[in-house]
């Protein structure tokens, strides 16, 4: 990349706290937030899953649906089941639908360079089973939404 005559005297200006890129980590700021949100795409939806499929303890878990509420990157629904008393259940909202394709490059990345070629899932078209990727292009391309997205098991995938 390279910046606009403008920009180019680097010691001129400064984003500071606007750059959206800080602002992002500072809403992601944990591991536990980001594997909430793993969990959301991945359809997790209640409490006591998030606890279970994160590994993490139910007050990080609950920091972590707290601060991704606020942000509105998730919204609670009520639910009751009989006999029990009601309960909220965590869907990502438009906005956290959008960080689609910031979960998929980072999965993306992390299969290329941390896997040893050797990732667990594959993420593919559901219709046709070509392999998902991001890209960063000029070109226009139509968009992928999570429901045509099917998540496989990689058969190269082994625990080490």
């Amino acid at each position: 990349m390279r910046f606009e005559e403008r920009l180019s005297d680097r010691d001129a200006w400064s984003i500071g706290e606007g750059c959206s890129a800080g602002r992002v980590l500072d809403l992601l700021s944990t591991k536990t937030v980001f594997l909430v949100v793993r969990e959301c795409f991945y359809g997790t939806t209640r409490f006591d899953d998030f606890v279970t499929r994160t590994g993490t303890s139910a007050p990080a878990v609950s920091r972590a649906l707290k601060q991704l509420k606020a942000a509105g990157i998730v919204a609670s629904v009520v639910y009751r089941e009989p006999g029990s008393r009601a309960r909220d259940e965590y869907r990502l909202t438009e906005a956290g639908e959008d960080l689609l394709p910031v979960f998929l490059s980072l999965l993306q990345w992390g299969d290329r360079y941390l896997q040893d070629g050797r990732p667990p899932l594959s993420f593919v078209e559901a219709g046709s089973g070509r392999p998902i990727q991001v890209r960063v292009t000029a070109d226009p391309a139509p968009e992928t939404t999570c429901d045509a997205i099917e998540i496989r098991l990689n058969p190269a995938w082994r625990r080490d």
